[in-house]
């Protein structure tokens, strides 16, 4: 049973929830590590493309630092920042993934060098552990919503 000190007494997280939102945020931090060295590495001066990696690293550090804040006061945000680093995710993914076949604004990707390999697996790392996330968090305020009022909570 949580004690009034643990992160999920005080927000309600299962620890489903808590460890989905954690892997989540870890690996979106990746996402945006893994864009922001291509932007060093060359990608600073792809028309269009080079600024799309850069919003992403920002983005995807942002949400990250959110979701791993320890303020109660932003849990109620939650589901609304797992959606967004949900979007982030699956956007650069499917960025990437386009941009193997065809041209993307321009410009197209060649091979699967290992910054794409960890690319990949970060992106889809964190789309499925926030998608997790939102649906844990879900069920537990459905259940809460179901529970009659004043019920003895043991």
């Amino acid at each position: 049973m949580p004690t009034s000190a643990s992160p999920s007494a005080r927000t309600h997280d299962s620890p489903a929830t808590h460890g989905l939102r954690l892997l989540g945020a870890v690996a979106l931090l990746a996402v945006g590590y893994v864009h922001l060295k291509e932007y060093r590495g060359g990608y600073s001066g792809i028309p269009t493309i080079g600024t799309l990696f850069l919003l992403n690293a920002i983005s995807a550090a942002a949400v990250a630092v959110a979701l791993l804040a320890p303020m109660a006061r932003l849990r109620h945000a939650d589901p609304l920042l797992a959606l967004s680093g949900v979007a982030i995710s699956l956007g650069a993914l499917v960025g990437l993934l386009v941009s193997e076949q065809t041209p993307l604004l321009g410009f197209m990707e060649s091979g699967y060098r290992t910054v794409i390999i960890q690319a990949i697996a970060a992106e889809a790392i964190a789309a499925i552990a926030l998608v997790g996330c939102c649906s844990c968090a879900a069920v537990a305020a459905h259940r809460r919503a179901c529970e009659p009022r004043g019920a003895d909570r043991r």
